[in-house]
């Protein structure tokens, strides 16, 4: 049995609850991170790594980070987590047994 993909979600709103802006945040930062992407793969200058992909969830923009990004490119997961600690949104992390938000 697979383990399922464990991620980390930023999403476009902040902690005391104001939608983030620009409203193409997410496409931005998922653009910055377009190049990390799994060995051998073939990156294509129009599309986002399968890392970090931007989303709307529950009508709200956000990036989900993929967990494996960690042990591929450490300094790439600090970068996604910096952002979003530096700029006070809300994040939902997969990782656990019972979803952790903050």
């Amino acid at each position: 049995m697979t383990d399922p993909i464990q991620h980390l979600i930023i999403h476009g709103v902040t902690l005391e609850g104001q939608r983030f802006r620009p409203s193409d945040w997410a496409e931005r930062l998922a653009g910055v991170m377009s190049q990390f992407r799994p060995e051998g793969s073939t990156p294509s200058p129009l599309s986002y790594s399968p890392y970090v992909m931007p989303r709307v969830l529950d009508g709200v923009r956000c990036v989900v980070v993929d967990h494996r990004l960690r042990q591929i490119e450490p300094l790439a997961w600090k970068f996604v987590c910096d952002f979003a600690r530096s700029n006070h949104l809300r994040t939902t992390d997969t990782s656990g047994p019972d979803t952790v938000e903050s």
